[in-house]
């Protein structure tokens, strides 16, 4: 009888999962991914291949694309796995130790890794390309635009800010037409607000360095990314995007922390 139930229960189990559906344009998220424990990795379909995207700590993301590991701002904390791969490519948003870690650029870096960052990266570690705010350009086959991440208003003291413009960068990845965007540390600034085709978006939202979520909704209402998954939003509540499903807009919310 035991092992009827348990014949049943795997029978039911496998039916669920057959029946399950994917959002239009995108893969439903797995159990588990290159860093596996509680980790979600998600699959999107693109014109040469699919893309898997896991979460890792943070602002720090691996995406696996066409048989490369890509990386956004890795940090030590993010590579506790050490089953993660090496990488092919890396890019980096700022200076700030959450998102350059030299650690971590060195626990990844192989022969043939390409660093990525803007000027002011490139002043406190070696790149390979250096990006300034508007510079395109191929990186391992992904058309890649670095983008403006900045603060508008806030800051540690009066006059000064958290994030200067043109020190950092967001970045608008294509992976075989499949417009993914990192937005790094801003707030809610006209670039952003202006982003076009964007299938999917990793966007910030936490105080004080970057912006709450309400703030972010507004943004995202903006330019409207068939997924935002919001990522650098330590303590705060992402509740507060769920009116974003009625403008079709999916909030993928994954283990970050």
């Amino acid at each position: 009888m035991k092992e009827l139930a348990l014949a049943l229960l795997v029978v039911a189990g496998c039916a669920k999962a057959a029946s399950s559906s994917e959002p239009a344009g995108a893969g439903a998220g797995s159990a588990v991914g290159p860093n596996a424990g509680s980790r979600a990795t998600d699959h999107f379909a693109t014109a040469k291949g699919p893309l898997d995207v896991t979460p890792l700590n943070h602002a720090s993301v691996l995406f696996g694309w066409s048989g490369k590991s890509i990386y956004a701002d890795p940090t030590m904390v993010a590579l506790a796995d050490p089953a993660l791969p090496k990488a092919d490519v890396i890019f980096l948003t700022d200076i700030h130790p959450d998102h350059l870690d030299p650690a971590a650029i060195g626990r990844l870096s192989k022969e043939g890794t390409v660093l990525v960052g803007p000027p002011a990266v490139a002043e406190k570690a070696h790149l390979d390309v250096v990006m300034k705010n508007g510079d395109t350009q191929d990186v391992a086959g992904v058309n890649t635009e670095a983008v403006p991440m900045y603060n508008l208003v806030r800051g540690p003291a009066p006059g000064k800010l958290f994030h200067d413009k043109g020190r950092g960068n967001g970045y608008v990845l294509d992976f075989g037409g499949l417009r993914v965007y990192l937005s790094g540390d801003t707030e809610c600034t006209p670039e952003m607000r202006a982003l076009q085709r964007i299938d999917v978006a990793f966007v910030c939202m936490n105080l004080p360095y970057t912006m709450p979520p309400p703030e972010a909704l507004q943004c995202v209402e903006a330019f409207r990314p068939k997924v935002l998954f919001p990522y650098h939003y330590r303590g705060s509540d992402l509740s507060e995007l769920k009116e974003l499903s009625a403008q079709g807009v999916e909030v993928r919310s994954r283990n970050w922390y």
